[in-house]
């Protein structure tokens, strides 16, 4: 089955989908939401997720990113893993979490068809876990990545969102992890959206220079690894490597491939901008119409560096990162 290129009004090709499938969260992570309620809860059902996955894989969408909120909160996440890894045209299926459900979950999502998780981790010690997440389940993430890296064809990556008050050690902790396993370490700047705002982020050069005084010269690696925008080295000794993403001091924009769509249905064509619709979800062909033509609106840029009241307002968590 042959699909269609889905450009925007630059000519850049959307083929990459980053679909967040309810935005619950067992944890509560500083960056991302409030500790109280955060409102009603959304969750795709497995027909609209179907519905979503067929239309963008006829549209060009060759690679999905599930999300959440927490996507292993979902109660049917191997089942749309498969229903993703099935669908027309799209051949990479990924997750991120946030590895507490992992080491039960694991062996089934990888029979699903899963070909990589993310894991976000920000520190590996257990009072800054519980200060950054709310919860104290250090003890469970690290077994969901021990597990995730023994399911043997699993691509591994740890994401980090280091802050200028990140402990360095804490850091090179997080780096270190790459040294003796197949795994990439990211660490990923920190963006101003929803209960982020106002936080400050460890400036990118900052941290290099960091890593760099303590792992050695970190060489840049030419090809692409993965389905992101992340710029990766390689460190001396190292089994894995070390990635950077800095959305907002080193915009990649012009270069973008993703789309994004929500918890409860909404397409977002700019993970900042405020900017979309909600899709008709019971409607494959309107729901492609509605899509060819929010693409082709997809703004040239995010405006991290402006206030000029178009930037997304709701929790990351709400958005699906």
């Amino acid at each position: 089955m042959t699909s269609e290129l889905l450009k925007d009004s630059f000519g850049r090709v959307m083929d990459y989908l980053r679909l967040s499938i309810t935005d619950r969260c067992n944890l509560r992570c500083v960056y991302c939401m409030p500790e109280g309620e955060t409102g009603p809860a959304h969750q795709l059902s497995l027909p609209s997720i179907e519905r979503i996955l067929k239309v963008m894989g006829s549209l060009g969408v060759k690679k999905v990113k599930i999300t959440g909120g927490e996507p292993l909160v979902h109660p049917h996440i191997a089942q749309i893993v498969r229903l993703a890894k099935n669908a027309p045209n799209i051949h990479n299926v990924t997750l991120t979490t946030n590895g507490l459900l992992l080491e039960k979950l694991a062996e089934e999502l990888v029979d699903a068809g899963l070909d990589a998780v993310n894991i976000s981790l920000d520190t590996l010690d257990p009072s800054r876990f519980h200060y950054l997440t709310r919860r104290d389940h250090l003890p469970q993430a690290l077994a969901g990545l021990d597990r995730a890296l023994k399911a043997g064809s699993l691509a591994v990556k740890v994401n980090c969102v280091p802050t200028a008050e990140s402990p360095i050690k804490d850091l090179l902790a997080l780096a270190h992890l790459a040294q003796d396993r197949p795994l990439h370490v990211r660490f990923i700047e920190l963006m101003p959206i929803g209960v982020s705002k106002g936080q400050i982020g460890l400036d990118p050069e900052k941290l290099m220079n960091i890593l760099t005084q303590s792992l050695g010269p970190l060489t840049p690696i030419s090809r692409q690894l993965g389905n992101g925008p992340a710029s990766y080295y390689s460190a001396e000794g190292f089994v894995g490597k070390i990635g950077f993403i800095s959305a907002v001091k080193s915009c990649f924009c012009e270069r973008c491939n993703r789309l994004r769509v929500t918890a409860d249905g909404y397409l977002k064509t700019c993970l900042h901008m405020d900017r979309g619709l909600v899709l008709p979800l019971e409607d494959e062909a309107a729901m492609a119409d509605l899509i060819r033509q929010a693409v082709w609106a997809k703004p040239v840029s995010h405006l991290f560096a402006e206030d000029d009241g178009r930037g997304e307002e709701r929790i990351m968590s709400r958005i699906g990162g």
